[in-house]
């Protein structure tokens, strides 16, 4: 439950620079979308089942997805509608608390958990995830 918690309190930053990206006609960024996806398999993942395991419903732990996720596309339709009145100052708060709130998940939940089941591995997998992002960074330009 605290991952599917920690996935709505990144996801709502997240999906506002998502909207925020379309200010002005852009685009969502490529490797944006690939890492909010990337990211959020594991935790979903992880949630889905801790929860189960817990002796949640399948429709228990769907309904709480589906409440995140229509969470996450109001925020998107927030960040495009609302931000876009917004100084330059707000809108890069904004992206750093996203940024933040990613750090704050991996570090609290889903590293500790990734340790727990693979010891040596967790560094190495966390470091290969970074090298995808700045490979997928140097793709797009």
């Amino acid at each position: 439950m605290a991952i599917a918690l920690g996935s709505l309190l990144d996801g709502i930053p997240e999906s506002i620079v998502v909207g925020l990206s379309l200010i002005g006609g852009g685009k969502v960024s490529f490797v944006a979308v690939i890492a909010i996806f990337l990211s959020n398999i594991p935790e979903g993942l992880s949630s889905s089942s801790g929860m189960r395991n817990a002796g949640r419903s399948g429709t228990y732990v769907f309904g709480l997805w589906s409440l995140i996720c229509a969470a996450s596309a109001i925020s998107a339709v927030i960040g495009f509608s609302v931000f876009k009145d917004f100084s330059p100052e707000v809108i890069a708060a904004t992206t750093a608390s996203a940024g933040g709130a990613i750090l704050a998940m991996l570090a609290d939940t889903m590293m500790p958990e990734a340790y727990e089941y693979t010891h040596n591995f967790t560094g190495l997998v966390t470091v290969l995830g970074f090298l995808a992002s700045f490979l997928l960074s140097k793709l797009q330009t």
